[in-house]
């Protein structure tokens, strides 16, 4: 920070410049010059970062992979206010339809010697192993909010995707379904990993056997047509009832249904994860699992400034439970004809 590196110069009797160079090792400075500077750094109780770690902006890259899902732009707007409060500068970044890649803004971003990052549904394995070997030599503070893969070394902010499957299954079987599908998302998506697990877990410890649940598992893009898509397929395996890992994939797998001729609750029931905005409007308005962006934004912008004041943090995930949101997209089963 700028007061850390004003107070290391006074103390060591030079400019900040000096302070800077002696710290990014350049040779125009003095061997006794540099053992001042990190003598002074010493003193002050401070660890020896680089110039760049003291200086940073008060930039901080908001990514999201794009705008289309109503959860991100949710999750970038409750973090962008949190970061606002702060006297942070909030930089939102999306990937776009002319190609402007996660790759391209690390880089950006790091021209502009930001102050951190918040990567919201991705992560900086998305944009690449340079970028990523950029971003942790620079030892930039970064926060994972529900990201899409595995990543050990970060600090991590999610919803608990399993307790929402239970939750999901829990309300389902208790209004007498059986046949209960899954829709998630690619089998490489770390949430819809997690809701797997849960749903074997939930069957496993009723004594269904995994031949009888498998077969009810279904894998989609996040968007209406692969959902609807792959719904026809588990309806047509005789699920009365799909928990679905988005309110997208949700959607898709009503519209699925009414293709069939279905209705959505009387023929099959559905259930979303997110509870994103208009999910109370649409038709008919959609039980889901909502995920509670106030609490995971204040977490996850308290992680990036401790890291930012110098904190050092243990990598891992913050799990943070939903609330499942009952409404008329779920109900008991009826018999329905096979065609």
């Amino acid at each position: 920070m700028k007061k850390r590196l004003i107070e290391v110069a006074e103390f060591a009797g030079v400019s900040e410049g000096t302070v800077r160079r002696a710290l990014n090792g350049s040779p125009l400075v003095a061997q006794a010059t540099r053992e001042r500077v990190l003598r002074a750094l010493d003193v002050l109780g401070l660890p020896r970062p680089s110039a760049v770690e003291m200086e940073r902006s008060p930039l901080i890259g908001v990514v999201v992979p794009d705008l289309q899902n109503p959860v991100f732009p949710a999750f970038a707007e409750a973090i962008a206010g949190r970061l606002n409060k702060r006297g942070l500068v909030p930089a939102l970044c999306t990937r776009t339809a002319d190609g402007v890649s996660e790759a391209n803004y690390i880089e950006m971003l790091l021209g502009q010697n930001i102050g951190g990052i918040v990567f919201i549904g991705s992560s900086y394995t998305d944009a690449g192993p340079e970028q990523g070997r950029a971003l942790k030599s620079r030892r930039v503070p970064m926060v994972l909010v529900n990201p899409a893969d595995e990543n050990d070394g970060s600090v991590q902010i999610s919803a608990d995707d399993g307790d929402a499957v239970m939750q999901s299954l829990t309300h389902l079987t208790a209004v007498g379904h059986e046949r209960v599908g899954l829709l998630i998302g690619p089998s490489g998506h770390v949430p819809s990993a997690r809701k797997l697990a849960a749903f074997a877990a939930f069957w496993g410890t009723r004594g269904v056997a995994s031949k009888k649940w498998m077969p009810l598992v279904g894998h989609a893009l996040f968007s209406l047509e692969s959902g609807a898509a792959e719904a026809v397929r588990l309806i047509g395996r005789g699920a009365t009832a799909i928990v679905c890992g988005s309110d997208e994939l949700a959607l898709g797998a009503i519209r699925g249904a009414r293709r069939l001729g279905l209705e959505v609750p009387r023929d099959v029931s559905v259930t979303g994860f997110d509870d994103s905005m208009f999910m109370v409007a649409v038709d008919p308005p959609l039980t889901t699992c909502r995920q509670p962006v106030s609490r995971m934004a204040d977490a996850a912008v308290e992680a990036l400034t401790q890291q930012m004041n110098g904190q050092t943090l243990t990598p891992g995930v913050t799990l943070f439970r939903t609330q499942l949101i009952l409404r008329n997209s779920t109900g008991r089963p009826h018999t329905r004809a096979r065609k």
